[in-house]
């Protein structure tokens, strides 16, 4: 009689083992109405998110999170100040999820994408940017192109962006980020976005694996030729537009041009970016187009003829 018995049992055993495995947490998700068996999963598909974009909020941390927490305006991630840790690690306010849809890009383009809260990962670092409003920013880079205007701008501690690199480390390894594909605010909405601002350690970020750079010896080769012969206006606009930035090749300079040069040169030359073209200013732009690039900087050689 025993054997029978056992027989049973373990037959019931491999059945509440098998019932068991199909009904493990993450197989059958109860929801309102229905159940979802993801017990198949697809190998077709890939992140939405195609871009990481760093902000500064501008203001102090109470009021960056009491805007990014209200209703007209949000962030995946926020970085305090002062920066602060909880259990050795640098903390981190998450207020949206990654696979949600932030407001964080407003009307923004950058390469063939447009609205780019679509397909991106906002970043707010708590930073109170320049010693003057935005709009007195603009109004004295318009006005005065052809010199020096003392804008001040809040530094970025080291303790906050050690906890951006760990942050942005992370995203871009879990989205299959290329380093074209960070980019600043100013950068997708130059005409109207001035952030992060030239105080934002660009560099610091590359030499961690974050964004990109030029190299140092082919700014000096193109600069060499474009002290003698610098490139024409609607030729220099076709390549920043290869870059990625939203503008028209109009041949004149014009307020958006003025205004992507100046975003252009807040990121990769911050110690001059008053919006002016001038020969270093093209030598970074064609050193980053034949490093990352190649294929517009062939693009623009065979439009005008070089």
């Amino acid at each position: 009689m025993w054997r029978p018995l056992a027989a049973i049992l373990l037959l019931a055993l491999l059945l509440a083992l098998l019932l068991g495995a199909c009904a493990a947490p993450g197989r059958l998700e109860p929801r309102d109405g229905y159940v979802v068996d993801h017990s198949r999963v697809a190998p077709s598909h890939h992140s939405r998110v195609r871009h990481l974009v760093m902000h500064y909020t501008d203001v102090d941390e109470a009021a960056s999170l009491a805007v990014l927490t209200g209703p007209h305006v949000s962030a995946h991630y926020v970085l305090p100040l002062p920066a602060r840790r909880r259990r050795g690690e640098p903390l981190i306010y998450q207020l949206v999820d990654e696979s949600r849809r932030a407001w964080h890009a407003g009307a923004s383009a950058w390469q063939d994408r447009t609205n780019l809260n679509d397909t991106s990962i906002g970043i707010e670092i708590v930073n109170t940017g320049p010693n003057r409003p935005y709009a007195e920013v603009e109004r004295l880079l318009e006005e005065n192109p052809d010199a020096a205007v003392e804008i001040a701008w809040a530094p970025y501690p080291d303790e906050q962006i050690e906890a951006l690199i760990a942050l942005s480390r992370d995203i871009i390894a879990r989205h299959d980020l290329r380093p074209t594909d960070v980019v600043a605010h100013s950068d997708i909405a130059p005409t109207r976005k001035i952030d992060p601002g030239p105080a934002f350690p660009w560099r610091r970020l590359y030499e961690a694996g974050i964004g990109a750079w030029p190299e140092a010896e082919s700014v000096a080769r193109w600069q060499a030729g474009f002290t003698t012969d610098p490139p024409e206006l609607a030729t220099l606009q076709a390549a920043l537009q290869a870059w990625g930035h939203p503008i028209e090749a109009t041949g004149e300079l014009d307020h958006q041009t003025r205004a992507v040069l100046r975003a252009f040169q807040m990121r990769f030359r911050p110690t001059d970016y008053r919006g002016r073209p001038d020969a270093e200013t093209a030598a970074i732009l064609w050193a980053l187009l034949e490093k990352y690039r190649p294929a517009g900087l062939d693009g623009i050689a065979r439009r005008h003829g070089e």
